[in-house]
């Protein structure tokens, strides 16, 4: 066990020693196109998501195995994630093309990752507002999708464990049914690998799988959001909890 936590910090370390160097560069690049428009900033900035998954599966031999993709709609809508880990919000970008994240406000404030970015253009909300963040969420989101944006949502929040079955908020069930979109769930066990609140990586390979897209229209927010969530749970319940 001390060889495998050992090797673990090891790992975890230079996967940080590669990553900040990078992250500093884009995060640059970032501010110096902020005047191009929206589409070219988004091309050129989420290459640093692919770098660093690129990094992630070299450095600490953690790879992805991605099922569904024959399920995601020609149009775009939003997309109703689990949230475990900082993994699905690089991996998703990839899967949803070309897409906005809803994200804490405060995150813009963090140095050189929150300039880079802002240069995404998110939905960035502060969510001690309630309504008021809500009503965001929904005007500037509907706004997106009809230019052609996925919307990426965590309904839950916040990073939950594996395993963990947390309250979740309607805002991306509402924000379908304003839009007139279809919402597509998103499940996977990136937290079995990449754990909340630790540097260390864990070697193995992350199951996301893509559910089919459930149809927004004649249903509330709440009702969407159970049906939803329903399937998200039973989904990542068929995933394994720990590392093999």
């Amino acid at each position: 066990m001390r060889a495998e936590a050992a090797m673990a910090t090891l790992r975890a370390f230079f996967f940080y020693a590669g990553l900040a160097p990078v992250t500093v560069v884009f995060c640059v690049i970032g501010i110096l196109i902020l005047p191009l428009e929206r589409m070219t900033r988004y091309r050129i900035v989420i290459r640093w998501s692919a770098v660093t998954l690129w990094w992630l599966r070299l450095s600490c031999g953690l790879s992805a195995r991605i099922d569904g993709t024959e399920n995601i709609p020609s149009l775009p809508g939003v997309i109703f994630c689990k949230h475990q880990s900082a993994w699905e919000t690089m991996a998703l970008q990839f899967i949803f093309p070309p897409q906005v994240q809803v994200v804490k406000r405060e995150l813009l404030y963090v140095p050189f990752f929150g300039w880079g970015l802002a240069s995404l253009n998110p939905i960035a909300i502060d969510r001690s507002a309630g309504a008021k963040a809500l009503r965001q969420v929904l005007r500037v989101g509907t706004q997106r999708i009809q230019q052609g944006w996925w919307v990426l949502l965590f309904p839950e929040g916040t990073r939950t464990r594996p395993g963990e079955n947390s309250d979740c908020s309607p805002s991306a069930a509402a924000l379908a049914i304003r839009a007139g979109c279809k919402l597509v769930p998103v499940a996977h066990n990136a937290g079995v690998f990449w754990p909340r609140r630790t540097l260390h990586k864990i070697s193995g390979e992350i199951r996301l799988v893509i559910g089919p897209p459930i149809d927004s229209a004649g249903k509330s927010a709440s009702e969407l959001t159970t049906e939803a969530k329903a399937w998200i749970e039973a989904e990542c319940a068929k995933m394994p909890t720990s590392p093999a």
